[in-house]
């Protein structure tokens, strides 16, 4: 609500108007947003939903090049990854971490000197890299939990990321660079203001169904699977719009199913390949699936079947294989990938790159099409220099030596972050404190602001509201970081949900009603 009355009060007026209303807070409309508002425009960001709930979220959670699109001769697009990741390790060292990946070698899949050769290239095209080089290794089965026939491989070294939080980074980014941020906000009309100077944008709060008209020079389609419904909205014709294919993309989290830090990469016989990664400390993620759907991507779901494809695949390689019934989490995403030819190949082939198309009538509107979590920030930056002659008085490009607003300011920073949490709450248990650090980085001090102060003149984080979620750090993310539901906290804010019952997210929930 409070983004909400922001907008309108700054923006709803009849005098008032922003350069550019970014609609969908997914990464891409985030980044776009923040990119935006650093170059000096006046910058509106909204969101039907939570930032970041649907696709941006439901992520592999890589910062990757993208070792299987050298298959389909993506060079381009996996060198601009390589790049992003190596940018995106210096901009947000608190959340993206390098995570070495072991690809098994399936001597029926593809032969070994065409992995070896593809190694090579991937290190070749990620060029200077604080990561290691790719290397063949061999499988020490005494203390291995694949099957005995998988003897040999390769190592390689990407990044993972907490997805959602790296969307809630980039909308900070973006309000501390001025722009006005509303979740939850829908954009229920757009229409081209007569003379095509801009568009007028009527703006739902989710909530308590108030609407605002806003104007605006130019309008960011980032709505990712739902950007057909907004170009219709605009009135776009056939030769402005693309043509999408909603991909499905599934993964399901196990109790962990072997001991050690690293990736699995796994060849699977119908020419996919599918990722098991270390997760949270005790479990495994597995995914993803790739599979068509139609209808509306806000109902898309894991099938059952999906469930038991991920399962099986994962048995082919490993002893301890998972059934369905370990399944402690699942989540399916929708990706919007744009649609070549007569749309006939496999969904699992179908690129992943972007595509950027700027329609200039009835009133300039850009549609972003595509994109990887990956190299979000360069589609961000793309974006903006493509609306350069819109708005000339543009400034440059920033973003790509750019710290992230949780970023430590220097080594060593969030060691002494750290002692000065556990100091100021002695009482808490350190694995909470260490995980507000994982979470939050150097804003993980902001807590401290949410704290009361006990009879002994030490900080106090609260009662704790649910395992491990103390009043102080519910406070915070209530009041600096949009949280308003429970699934908002435990599984985008945090992933306490994988150790909540459903008795504990019930007394959330009317928690968060008072």
């Amino acid at each position: 609500m409070a983004g909400f009355r922001q907008l309108h009060e700054r923006f709803g007026q009849e005098d008032a108007c922003s350069d550019l209303l970014v609609i969908g807070g997914g990464i891409n409309g985030a980044g776009i947003a923040a990119d935006a508002s650093g170059r000096g425009l006046s910058v509106v960001l909204v969101d039907g939903d939570d930032w970041g709930h649907a696709t941006s979220s439901a992520s592999t959670k890589l910062i990757h090049g993208g070792l299987r699109y050298l298959e389909q001769w993506q060079f381009r697009m996996v060198r601009e990854s390589l790049q992003e990741r190596r940018i995106l390790m210096e901009a947000a060292p608190h959340i993206v971490e390098p995570l070495e990946f072991h690809l098994v070698h399936s001597p029926e899949m593809r032969p070994f000197w065409m992995i070896w050769l593809g190694m090579k290239l991937y290190d070749t095209l990620a060029g200077s890299s604080a990561l290691p080089a790719s290397s063949a290794l061999r499988f020490n089965h005494e203390n291995s939990a694949l099957k005995p026939q998988y003897t040999k491989g390769f190592s390689y070294f990407d990044c993972r990321v907490d997805d959602a939080r790296l969307v809630l980074e980039n909308v900070k980014q973006a309000q501390s660079r001025g722009a006005c941020v509303a979740s939850r906000t829908k954009c229920t009309g757009l229409s081209a203001l007569p003379d095509g100077t801009g568009w007028k944008a009527e703006l739902t709060c989710q909530q308590s169904g108030q609407t605002s008209s806003i104007k605006t020079k130019c309008v960011i389609n980032a709505t990712g699977p739902w950007a057909s419904y907004i170009d219709d909205m605009a009135g776009l014709n056939a030769g402005q719009k693309a043509r999408l294919r909603l991909v499905k993309g599934s993964h399901i989290v196990v109790p962990a199913l072997y001991e050690g830090d690293q990736a699995y990469l796994l060849q699977l016989r119908d020419g996919r390949i599918i990722f098991t990664i270390p997760y949270q400390d005790n479990f495994t993620m597995i995914g993803t699936t790739d599979e068509e759907i139609g209808g509306d991507p806000g109902d898309a779901r894991i099938s059952a079947a999906e469930v038991t494809y991920l399962c099986e695949a994962v048995s082919e390689y490993f002893t301890n294989a998972p059934v369905a019934s370990d399944v402690v989490w699942q989540f399916a995403g929708v990706r919007p990938l744009e649609q070549s030819g007569d749309g006939s190949e496999n969904a699992s082939q179908v690129s992943r790159d972007y595509r950027l198309s700027l329609a200039s009538t009835p009133a300039p509107l850009l549609s972003v099409y595509g994109g990887k979590l990956t190299s979000y920030r360069a589609l961000a930056e793309a974006a903006m220099d493509t609306l350069g002659d819109v708005f000339p008085q543009m400034t440059e490009s920033w973003t790509s030596t750019a710290s992230l607003p949780g970023a430590p300011k220097g080594e060593g920073t969030l060691v002494l972050l750290k002692e000065s949490l556990q100091a100021a709450f002695p009482v808490i248990e350190p694995g909470v404190i260490t995980r507000w650090l994982a979470n939050y980085g150097a804003q993980a001090v902001k807590v401290m602001d949410y704290a009361s102060k006990g009879s002994n003149g030490l900080l106090e984080a609260g009662p704790l509201v649910g395992p491990g979620l103390y009043k102080a750090e519910l406070d915070f993310l209530i009041n600096e970081e949009w949280a308003e539901t429970a699934e908002d906290v435990l599984w985008r804010r945090s992933k306490l949900g994988l150790h909540w019952t459903d008795t504990d997210v019930l007394a959330l929930t009317e928690y968060l009603r008072q």
